[in-house]
């Protein structure tokens, strides 16, 4: 599952709506919808974007925070280590082939640290 895949079920179960009431809500199927849900299709859409925001009355920062959730939700990340050192290649083939071992207490620890530095 994606951040924005969370947020989508989020807003879903909030309404108490099934995937196919949502996904007729915003004009795309049920399967469509679930694999948006599910981590399986990639970055939605500016017109589904637009549609969420209407349909949930989703306006400025949230719509923006919305949207930035979406930018950062693609399922599949590529890391270019082109320029950089060798440790740093090494490092993102490591994270590739461990990602998924990784416990959430400790992708949580590395993802405040690495967004907000100041934070250890």
């Amino acid at each position: 599952m994606t951040p924005f895949g969370e947020k989508l079920v989020s807003l879903r179960e909030q309404r108490g709506w099934t995937q196919k009431k949502m996904a007729e809500k915003l004009g795309v199927s049920a399967a469509f919808l679930s694999a948006l849900e599910n981590g399986q299709r990639g970055k939605p859409s500016r017109r589904l974007l637009h549609a969420i925001c209407q349909t949930f009355g989703i306006i400025w920062d949230e719509a923006d925070a919305l949207a930035d959730l979406a930018t950062a939700s693609h399922p599949v990340v590529k890391l270019n280590t082109r320029g950089l050192s060798a440790t740093h290649t090494r490092f993102a083939h490591a994270l590739a082939g461990k990602i998924a071992d990784l416990p959430e207490e400790q992708l949580e620890d590395w993802l405040k640290t690495l967004e907000d530095p100041k934070a250890e």
